[in-house]
């Protein structure tokens, strides 16, 4: 059963957050992804994940909203780009509201890389502010790592991405119109230095990625994997949510890091 923040009561989501103490938030973005996937694709792939996250931890499920910072792909028609500021300024609030309801761990269901700064800005802000407990899941990185030995490529527009789509909405897929596989050159080569978790550059124009926007081999995904594609990920994710859960109960027994800080 998904504990929907938008679809339940009132007196419901206060049983939801005393029973649970979990939210999970999806975020993504609104951007172009050539002809064949929609503008939405970012958003749709988070939140299919999310939803079964907050499944899987019995959590209550908080919409966010569509929208993120990708300004790499200002220019393209579709694209939809918040300030960084007025992202941040969103999710704090989204985030002190559902805080201030008795949550006390909040998981942050992520599709779009142009997010990553800005919430890892208001979660580490946030937790020494209330003392409560955040974790960040890259959702796209896990699937990356799920569906590499199959083939699938974590590329704009590409195999993965077409897979989320399909797992959402198969409708919303144009595969025909994509045409063959394309790999520009030095195009993985640039995914994979401004990925690195080590060293690491930074791509600020999605053309220098690939000059329309968009490649890899949407033809990858098939039927068969979209329909375990939120499971399969989603499963992969609360792993790991778990582990960063007992890392902090193994400091604190109560898996808060430390106390509120009192405003000064």
């Amino acid at each position: 059963m998904i504990y929907d923040l938008s679809t339940m009561t009132s007196p419901e989501t206060a049983q939801a957050v005393q029973r649970s103490g979990t939210a999970v938030i999806p975020l993504g973005s609104i951007e172009q992804h050539g002809p064949h996937l929609p503008n939405g694709t970012d958003t749709f792939a988070a939140e299919l994940v999310a939803r079964e996250v907050a499944n899987l931890l019995d959590a209550v499920y908080v919409p966010f909203g569509p929208y993120g910072v990708t300004p790499i792909h200002a220019g393209h028609p579709g694209t939809v780009s918040l300030r960084p500021e007025t992202f941040q300024a969103l999710l704090t609030d989204v985030c002190t509201e559902m805080i201030a309801a008795g949550v006390r761990t909040v998981v942050l269901v992520n599709w779009h890389e142009g997010n990553i700064p800005s919430m890892n800005a208001v979660a580490t802000e946030l937790q020494d502010r209330h003392g409560v407990v955040f974790v960040a899941a890259q959702a796209c990185y896990t699937a990356q790592r799920i569906y590499r030995d199959e083939g699938g490529e974590l590329t704009h527009g590409g195999g993965i991405e077409t897979l989320a789509v399909l797992a959402h909405d198969p409708t919303l897929v144009k595969v025909e119109r994509a045409g063959k596989p394309r790999r520009p050159p030095g195009a993985a080569e640039l995914d994979a230095m401004r990925r690195s978790p080590e060293v690491y550059g930074f791509v600020t124009d999605v053309t220098e990625l690939a000059e329309d926007g968009w490649y890899g081999d949407p033809h990858w995904a098939t039927a068969e994997r979209a329909g375990t594609f939120a499971t399969v990920v989603a499963r992969a994710v609360v792993e790991k949510v778990h582990a960063v859960l007992a890392a902090h109960r193994a400091r604190r027994p109560d898996g808060v890091p430390r106390p509120a800080r009192t405003a000064v």
